[in-house]
This record gives structure tokens, sequence and C-alpha cells, in this order.
């Protein structure tokens, strides 16, 4: 008697960008679309998984729900590991679908590693990060002529340590702070007391691409208390130098002054960003889907029948 071998599986480790299925690649379309089993996660991944089936994309995929909530993993990583592995040698074509970019902040090359010791292959699909694209929506731009050069982007959930070569850099370095809102006072503080001072600009946005998506500005001065008085919560983007005077929301912010004074009043923040009603924001009001970062959906030449896939060759 013959035996026939399972033919081996793969996994394609695919960025779900910032959570606007606008920003999804076509190759990441085109592996989702393939997948025999996605293997997402909560921020971003869900999101555009629930925005392509709301604009009647078909994606004839088992979803295995792996996100993680802040302080709590749902599924621990090592596991994560063992689940992908274990997918593909039982034949079948994955896809593992992450927030943002795979290789920022998101332990990609960890699963491509593993799985790669495991004899399984692996192709990794960028995406649109965070870092990024969520300042953009806020109008601020990371580098500037004249105004910043560089970027360093940094995840606060370690805290900044004074004399490091974050605190000693100046205002026309910009730095991006993701995962740093439970540690942004403490930032704050040893950026302030650094080469870039109390009036540096900073910027938070929170659920960038999201219906909840709020813009709040003020310096490393005031930004503490703004974000406490306003209830600032993750998942949100920090940004912290002079380009942050260039976003519309920053006009209430003075400009940097020798001496601010302790007794000052923060500047009152701009109001919270209103995006236009869309398609898609209807049908998630009808119960079609619930999630966050709904907003928009990929553009289609036409409304798709729920029975066919959405095709963008």
């Amino acid at each position: 008697m013959t035996t026939t071998a399972t033919p081996a599986g793969t996994v394609t480790l695919v960025g779900a960008g910032p959570g606007d299925a606008g920003l999804l690649t076509l190759r990441g379309l085109r592996a989702l679309e393939r997948a025999d089993v996605i293997v997402a996660d909560r921020l971003g991944a869900r999101s555009v998984l629930a925005q392509l089936e709301a604009e009647g994309a078909v994606i004839d995929a088992e979803v295995i729900d792996v996100g993680k909530l802040p302080g709590h993993h749902r599924v621990p990583q090592d596991a994560i590991n063992e689940l992908l592995v274990e997918l593909a040698q039982a034949g079948r074509d994955v896809v593992r679908l992450k927030g943002g970019d795979p290789f920022v902040f998101g332990r990609g090359r960890e699963e491509q590693l593993f799985c790669e010791a495991a004899g399984v292959r692996v192709e990794v699909v960028p995406g649109v990060t965070s870092a990024v694209s969520v300042p953009a929506v806020a109008g601020i731009p990371l580098t500037h002529r004249g105004v910043a050069a560089s970027f360093s982007v940094v995840s606060a959930h370690d805290q900044i340590e004074p004399g490091g070569p974050l605190s000693t850099s100046g205002a026309d370095h910009t730095l991006v702070l993701l995962m740093g809102v439970s540690t942004l006072a403490h930032s704050a503080h040893v950026l302030a007391a650094g080469a870039r001072g109390i009036d540096c600009p900073v910027a938070i946005i929170e659920d960038g691409y999201g219906t909840g998506e709020r813009v709040t500005t003020g310096t490393l001065g005031t930004i503490a208390h703004l974000a406490a008085a306003r209830q600032v919560r993750s998942p949100a983007v920090v940004v912290i130098g002079e380009v942050v005077r260039l976003s519309p929301y920053a006009a209430s912010l003075e400009p940097a002054s020798a001496d601010a004074g302790d007794a000052a009043p923060p500047p009152a923040s701009p109001p919270a960003r209103r995006r236009p009603r869309s398609r898609l924001a209807a049908a998630l009001d009808a119960g079609l889907a619930v999630d966050t970062g709904l907003i928009r959906a990929i553009d289609v030449h036409s409304s798709p029948s729920p029975s066919r896939k959405v095709s963008l060759s």
C-alpha cells in the first residue's frame, strides 16, 4: 500500500498596516485570498479583515485570533510560533496577519526564524508601520527640510534613561514613541531635562485611522497634564520634535520661550478629529462588523457581489 505524504504548507507574514484596509498592500491581499488559515493579531489585523468583509470580499480561510491586549497576552508568543509550524506542517497555507509592519516591533523575525528552523518556508510581506502612517493623519511629517533631517522610532515600554542618546538629541531630531502612553510622564520629564527642553512640541495621536481617532498637542512641559485631563488611551503614537508645529492641530502651541514658568496653564488642545461619514461607517452602524480602526476599505470600481472575491488585478 502506498502512502502519500502531506504536502508542506507555507507561512506568509503579512503586515496589515495601521488598521485601514486601503493601506494593505496588494501582495498582502493576494496572500489573504490564497490562505487556508489566518492567524491574526488584534490591532490593525482584525479591523482590516472586517473592512474587507464589509466591502464584500470573500476570504475563504479559517481565522484564528491570537490578539494581544495591553498587559495581557491572549496567546503566548511561544504558542503562536508552535501554532504556525503545526498548521504549515499539516499542509495548510498560513497567513500570519500582524498589525503595522511585521519587522517593526512586531516580533516577525522571531516567528520567521522559528518556522524556518522547523523546515517551514516563510515569505514576508511588509506593511505600513504606524510609526510613519499615524503621524501623517495628523499632518506631521517625521522629516521636513529645514526642520528635521532624521527620526528615531522607539518602543516606550521600557522607560527612557536620563543621559542616554534619546535624551541628548535636540528637537530637530524627531522622536516617535510607540506603546508609550503608560510611560509618557516619565518620558516627557527625562526629555524635557535634556537638549529638547520643556518647550519642545509633542503630539499624541490616538487610534490612528480608527473611529476614535483624536489628536492632542502640547509640549514636554505640559503633555503629561493634557494626556491625563483628556484620558488618553492606547493605541496611540507619540511624536516629539519641532515637526509637530507643522501640524494643523498645533495652532494652539505658543512659540518657544526662554522660560515657560511653572504657573502657566497648559495650552488648550484642539478638538478631536472628525472624519466624514463613509460607506463603510454606514455599514458598521447597520451591524455588519464591529471592531476598532474601521474607517474605509479598499476602493473598487464597482460594488462587488457577496458571492465573489474582490479582485484588484
